[in-house]
């Protein structure tokens, strides 16, 4: 695949990106909200914004971006990562800050799983997550991952949480 699917649920669609999401994404990770993603500066956040969307070319998986269905407005971004120097696939998420606490996280990783498993784009699903990032880990453990002490981690701090490659009921 060379692009990302429009995937869509009751309240959310994900579609590829565009180039009017960057200044959101600029944006949070210039912030304290980035500090478990690694906060960047506006030239950085372009790299690994167009470094994500790249993956699609380049390993048929990748990012989606998250808009709301009832207005189309961009609040985040899901993705299938699998940089160089990762040792698996990854599962990520974030939202834009003020679209928390509605289920939307979840949501959307249960729908971009659920097209992982059914299209089988991965053989191994991880999320690599800082130990302090307590609502990353919540949500990875309500999607049914488990720490997994025997894998690699991207960074040596962070946990690795296995994904179980299995399709979830919203």
């Amino acid at each position: 695949m060379n692009t990302a699917p429009i995937l869509e649920s009751s309240r959310i669609r994900l579609r590829p990106h565009r180039r009017s999401d960057f200044e959101e994404y600029a944006k949070l990770f210039s912030s304290d909200r980035a500090q478990y993603m690694g906060k960047l500066n506006r030239r950085h956040a372009w790299y690994s914004f167009a470094s994500e969307v790249g993956h699609w070319a380049l390993m048929g998986i990748g990012p989606c971006a998250i808009e709301l269905r009832k207005n189309a407005q961009y609040v985040g971004q899901v993705a299938f990562t699998h940089h160089d120097h990762y040792p698996e696939p990854e599962l990520g998420w974030f939202l834009i800050e003020g679209n928390e606490r509605r289920g939307l996280a979840f949501e959307v990783a249960v729908v971009a799983k659920n097209w992982a498993v059914s299209t089988k784009a991965v053989r191994s699903l991880v999320s690599y997550i800082d130990p302090e990032n307590a609502r990353s880990i919540a949500l990875a453990e309500r999607l049914g991952a488990k720490v997994d002490t025997s894998a690699l981690a991207d960074d040596e701090t962070d946990l690795v949480y296995r994904h179980p490659l299995e399709l979830i009921s919203l």
